[in-house]
């Protein structure tokens, strides 16, 4: 309950079933829980649609939604989840029902009051993001092996910064590091041919959904 007796609830643009397209739990069978709203506007965001809208939610619902599904990994996305305060009680009940919690956040917002027991994919947005002046840098020391960075990248001057930025910060001393393409900007294999040329010590991704279905909503 809050101070005014109304029970917490949160804006969820959808809940589905996939299988996880990115970082190291990419194929496994995954339960999402896409929360509305973002305050960022990345110029090649794919996911607008969930910038307003949804329906609200108690913790308890959404609970109940995961469990039908039967699965053990849920990842808590959006939008950005991390703009809504109950987000984070909702990753703490996630973790005490047992499952294998992972959030998806965009390195904006302060990832502090996260729940150990959830793994932080944290996007650090470069610079044709148009939201690279939004990332909190105060995050980096807070992330563990536990956690990964993800870099997506629409240009060669976006992987010049990125990969300055791995050198600077020693981030994949952090955790894992993975850089992902804009196809509609920047050729896959022209980021796996810089990545191979420099020596990296980065993951290269593309989003399996994606490749699977297409830009299709709930997948």
């Amino acid at each position: 309950m809050t101070g005014r007796g109304k029970v917490a609830s949160l804006r969820v643009s959808e809940v589905f079933y996939s299988l996880q397209g990115e970082a190291s739990r990419m194929g496994l069978p995954t339960v999402f829980v896409r929360l509305a709203g973002c305050p960022l506007r990345c110029a090649w965001c794919d996911t607008a649609y969930a910038f307003a809208g949804g329906r609200n939610m108690t913790p308890a619902a959404i609970l109940d939604a995961v469990s039908g599904y039967g699965v053990r990994q849920v990842c808590v996305t959006g939008g950005e989840p991390l703009a809504q305060k109950n987000c984070l009680p909702l990753l703490a009940s996630l973790c005490d029902a047992d499952y294998d919690v992972s959030l998806e956040t965009s390195g904006a917002l302060d990832i502090g009051g996260v729940d150990p027991r959830v793994a932080r994919i944290v996007d650090l947005k470069a610079p044709d993001s148009g939201e690279s002046e939004r990332n909190r840098w105060q995050n980096i020391p807070l992330l563990t092996s536990r956690d990964e960075l993800k870099f997506v990248l629409a240009s060669r001057a976006d992987y010049e910064w990125a990969r300055q930025a791995v050198a600077g910060h020693r981030l994949d001393r952090r955790c894992p590091i993975l850089f992902s393409p804009v196809r509609e900007t920047l050729a896959p294999r022209d980021l796996a041919e810089w990545i191979l040329a420099d020596r990296l010590p980065v993951r290269f991704q593309l989003q399996l959904h994606k490749l699977l279905w297409g830009n299709m909503q709930g997948r």
